[in-house]
């Protein structure tokens, strides 16, 4: 059978699907889109990242498939509702890349909390030994990490931050049960970005989360506080942020999603102070890369063998 994959592979996974189907594969291919709908009308299965957009069209090209493997979590790219209803199965990689991203939150809160601006390597290699006039940087022990949605990505980074004595405070509406092995107070979205040092953001991008993070939340922050995204792009207001952090009312951000990506150039946060950026690769690590690609490998070779 076939198996197309328009977008990036550990290659131990796409060695494991050669060896029992014929693969198309083709990292640029989303890109080539008459191409892809081609390639997509004989195909018994598609496995895509977040760029290639599994809807209209190309959902209409893809008549034979039985599966949609998602190489991630993010289910923004494709219609699930429409393939539902077409009989094909949609496979995130759930869980796969959880502790990369936990761990990005972490390294961020670390790194943002003590430093309260970046400087240049070179700087320092020219002899200019610039330090503060006095110390400005903060240990994570003690401080307050809030969560914007406690499903397991967030109830990961809460239990890792609680190792670092951190407190931990959490809000999601949508929760309905939690077993965790850590002290964690649930409270309001607006508790919990008033008492926060870090805010880290664990939500799927919905019209009701959509904006969530605006200028008037971003306000509700506490003085000094850093706020990081690793969820999704369009969560933050990023004009609102942007002017967050050129005022001072907030330490640092960081943010590893955007409303548009690739960030374009001459985006509103060019040249913002105090704000790190990251290119939508937090949940992306070579062992989480290879825990995604199998997981999602196991699934659809299953669906294939049972048709």
């Amino acid at each position: 059978m076939k198996i197309l994959i328009p977008e990036l592979i550990h290659p131990q996974s796409l060695k494991r699907l050669c060896a029992e189907h014929e693969v198309v594969f083709d990292p640029a291919l989303f890109m080539r889109h008459a191409e892809l709908l081609t390639q997509a009308q004989d195909a018994h299965a598609i496995i895509v990242r977040a760029r290639t957009q599994v809807r209209g069209d190309l959902l209409d090209a893809l008549r034979e498939c039985s599966a949609v493997g998602r190489l991630g979590v993010g289910l923004d790219n494709i219609d699930v509702q429409a393939c539902q209803a077409r009989g094909i199965e949609v496979i995130p990689a759930i869980g796969a890349n959880a502790r990369s991203v936990a761990e990005y939150v972490i390294t961020c809160a670390l790194l943002l909390l003590r430093y309260s601006h970046y400087s240049v390597s070179s700087a320092l290699g020219d002899g200019q030994w610039i330090r503060p006039a006095k110390p400005e940087g903060y240990e994570v022990a003690g401080r307050t990490l809030g969560l914007i949605g406690f499903g397991s990505i967030g109830q990961l980074a809460g239990r890792l931050a609680s190792r670092l004595d951190m407190h931990i405070v959490a809000h999601d509406p949508s929760l309905r049960s939690a077993s965790i092995d850590f002290e964690c107070q649930m409270l309001s979205l607006e508790e919990v970005l008033a008492c926060s040092d870090v805010v880290s953001l664990h939500v799927p991008l919905l019209p009701e989360t959509r904006g969530l993070i605006n200028a008037h939340r971003l306000s509700l922050m506490k003085p000094g506080a850093v706020l990081v995204n690793a969820a999704r792009g369009g969560i933050v207001d990023e004009a609102a942020l942007a002017r967050a952090l050129a005022k001072g009312h907030l330490r640092a951000a960081a943010l590893d999603v955007f409303e548009d990506e690739p960030l374009p150039s001459g985006s509103v946060l060019e040249r913002t102070p105090n704000l790190l950026l990251t290119p939508h690769v937090a949940g992306v690590t070579a062992d989480s890369e290879l825990r995604v690609g199998e997981l999602v490998v196991d699934r659809v070779l299953q669906i294939l063998k049972s048709i």
